[in-house]
């Protein structure tokens, strides 16, 4: 039998597998059946995705016993919207679901989070697995129960926290994804090593190419995203609805998310967004004197092989600072940062101003080889 690795998410009663293999979308339906009595699942998945792997995943479910009602959405972060979700419970609705029927998110981070958005909302609640198949989605979105949708006014306003009942990792399905998608995605992964695991740092710093060329070994993959779920599963476990300790995980994403909204949501993928953010974030960081400027050149050197287009620059970091003000994680209208302590180490700070970030923005982008500080 191939080889698994299994992280649990420790939340009492709620405690959740993520199963990490490869090649092993045929056990689906076997590893489904054991969620729910229902015999109903509803999969949610975009064009992308269902074009390529829908067969088989309807096959697995089939041959568990499931009817499967596959609801189609576009793909792209755009189509990350209430309107979405309303499309995806006239389906449920429509096809007689109950209480114990099935959703099952089988794509990214935006099938992750409105699959799981309607399995909160519908009839109350449902019952919810993640199949994730993008980089983003294995090492980080699918873990933890954050679903929702984006508003005009900012990414992630409306939502739920859901947690599924199963995390099903096939790493075998991110032999489709572009090396765009690739580096983006292994953003999370630096984003993860820098607030929570110096060892993951340092196997970016040696083994990176390999995963942005698709050359790293089935087993690498397995232990890489195992290595990342531990970490989120570890900082959920103690902090499940971000409170207090949850909140690092956010490292990059105060700026990355108002990036992204500038961006319309299609200028940069989301792992670019937060890479940018994660620069400006360990530039204010350095300044403060919070790490040294060694770890933000270690930093900027692993960034820099990741991040394949080309900064911000044209944005106004005013603009920027008047986006993030919209953004979830401001707290009485206060800005929170996410900054790195060191590497492997990270604390939230609510004190930034606006001139403090618009120098830092202004250092991280105008770089032409180490950063440096002002």
């Amino acid at each position: 039998m191939a080889r698994t690795e299994t992280v649990e998410v420790p939340l009492g009663s709620r405690t959740y597998p993520v199963v990490i293999g490869s090649s092993m979308l045929y056990k689906l339906g076997e590893a489904a059946s054991r969620v729910t009595p229902g015999r109903i699942a509803g999969v949610v998945s975009d064009k992308t995705v269902w074009s390529l792997y829908g067969d088989r995943c309807s096959a697995s479910l089939e041959v568990a016993g499931f009817r499967v009602f596959p609801r189609i959405i576009e793909p792209g972060e755009e189509y990350k919207t209430l309107h979405t979700v309303a499309g995806i419970l006239d389906h449920f609705l429509a096809a007689g679901f109950d209480r114990q029927s099935l959703v099952i998110g089988f794509g990214g981070g935006v099938v992750g989070d409105v699959a799981g958005f309607a399995a909160a909302i519908c009839l109350r609640g449902l019952p919810f697995v993640q199949v994730p198949t993008t980089v983003v989605a294995q090492v980080d979105a699918s873990v933890g129960g954050k679903t929702g949708v984006d508003h005009p006014l900012g990414k992630n306003l409306i939502g739920a926290f859901h947690q599924p009942s199963l995390v099903f990792v096939d790493t075998g399905l991110l032999a489709s994804l572009s090396e765009r998608e690739l580096r983006a995605g292994l953003v999370e992964v630096l984003k993860h090593a820098v607030i929570r695991d110096p060892g993951l740092f340092d196997l970016l710093e040696t083994s990176l190419d390999a995963f942005v060329a698709g050359t790293a070994s089935a087993a690498s993959w397995i232990d890489l995203v195992a290595a990342n779920c531990r970490i989120k599963a570890s900082v959920v476990g103690q902090d499940e609805k971000e409170s207090g300790l949850r909140a690092i995980l956010n490292y990059g994403h105060t700026a990355g998310h108002a990036i992204e909204r500038l961006g319309a949501y299609q200028r940069y993928r989301h792992g670019e967004a937060v890479g940018f953010g994660m620069m400006v974030a360990g530039q204010m960081a350095c300044e403060r004197g919070l790490w040294r400027l060694e770890e933000l050149s270690r930093q900027r050197r692993i960034l820099g092989r990741l991040l394949c287009t080309p900064p911000p620059t044209d944005m106004a970091p005013d603009d920027v600072w008047n986006a993030m003000k919209g953004d979830k994680k401001s707290l009485g209208g206060v800005l929170r940062f996410v900054m790195p302590r060191g590497i492997g180490d990270a604390s939230v700070v609510s004190d930034v101003t606006e001139p403090e970030f618009v120098a830092a923005w202004s250092v991280a982008f105008n770089q032409k080889e180490e950063p440096h500080v002002g």
